[in-house]
């Protein structure tokens, strides 16, 4: 069935994912239904993460499929026209010791939009209303969905960095724009690193305050007091970690990441730290929701349309977009 067809009453559209390494396939399906403290949503936008494409890699795993995935939906609710966006975290338990001690994220039965939740490459869906957020006025459908994952993996790695006033940030795409325009905002100096030749997004990061970007392995200009690893590379921690200062720290963002090869341990001599973060809380996300509109920031995106979701996957596995890419049902 092709995903450009109306679908029939009572049913929707949506792309599935069925096992890695295979395309997203567009299905014709029931409309859900919300359970008990669940919300029924009308997905007016999904922004497409990587991690949507470490899922359709089988770099991480989807335990349950067929799967719809996408986790940074903005929807309208059913019944009153709300509008409320559904991050990654779409479920945790409340009762283990992560839970219990202001760490939600580390919730070990924690369940995920997109992964373990149908999420939003598709013309509805469901989610549990304790974990929907508000969206903030003034933002467009488009607009607001790359907050909701790249915008708020990305503020808790700022957050991560302390007071820092030297910032590199290693992979200029949806994630990093975003931040790149708080950390200007909060008076910090901010330094890109790029793919070789991607120019469009080291101009991107110019416009958007970056005083300095360059290619990634590069030494920037100054020392760095810290730095956020937003590609997936493992190759770039022990690049960053030769561009920090003695007492610097190197944040890694992503929720995968290729294998950190050997180095020296003088690179990370002199209390330097390297960190991950894992996934968000609900605190993040309305902190960081509160705080956007007062930058304000500003995302910059493609759209595509539902059916087209497989291509805008591809094309940020390829490095062809600058900014975010989401998809609009």
């Amino acid at each position: 069935m092709s995903a450009e067809r109306p679908p029939g009453p009572g049913t929707m559209r949506a792309m599935v994912f069925e096992a890695p390494g295979r395309p997203l396939v567009p299905v014709e399906r029931p409309i859900p239904r919300a359970g008990p403290g669940e919300l029924l949503l009308r997905v007016r936008a999904c922004g497409v993460c990587r991690t949507d494409l470490h899922l359709l890699d089988g770099e991480l795993a989807v335990d349950v499929p067929p799967r719809i995935l996408g986790h940074q939906i903005v929807a309208s609710v059913m019944g009153d026209g709300c509008r409320v966006g559904v991050p990654w975290l779409g479920w945790t338990c409340g009762e283990c010791a992560h839970c219990t001690s202001a760490r939600e994220n580390l919730c070990e039965r924690a369940r995920f939009t997109g992964r373990d939740i149908d999420g939003g490459f598709a013309e509805y869906a469901v989610a549990d209303e304790r974990f929907c957020l508000p969206i903030p006025d003034g933002y467009p459908d488009l607009q607001a969905a790359p907050l909701l994952c790249a915008g708020l993996i990305g503020y808790r790695a700022l957050r991560m960095c302390g007071d820092a006033g030297r910032l590199g940030l290693y992979g200029f795409g949806a994630a990093a724009h975003i931040i790149c325009q708080v950390a200007v905002w909060q008076g910090r100096r901010v330094f890109a690193f790029t793919r070789d030749g991607d120019e469009p997004a080291q101009a991107l990061a110019r416009e958007l305050g970056a005083e300095w970007a360059g290619v990634s392995g590069d030494s920037p200009p100054e020392p760095l007091d810290a730095a956020i690893i937003f590609a997936p590379a493992g190759a770039l921690v022990p690049a960053a970690l030769r561009a920090l200062v003695t007492g610097g720290t190197a944040v890694c963002a992503g929720i995968h990441m290729s294998d950190i090869p050997s180095f020296p341990y003088e690179l990370l001599w002199g209390e330097r730290s390297v960190r991950s973060v894992a996934n968000l809380t609900r605190a993040d996300g309305r902190e960081f929701l509160e705080l956007a509109p007062r930058v304000p920031v500003r995302t910059h995106v493609t759209s595509y349309a539902l059916a087209r979701a497989g291509e805008a996957l591809e094309d940020l596995r390829a490095g062809r977009l600058v900014g975010a890419a989401v998809v609009a049902p």
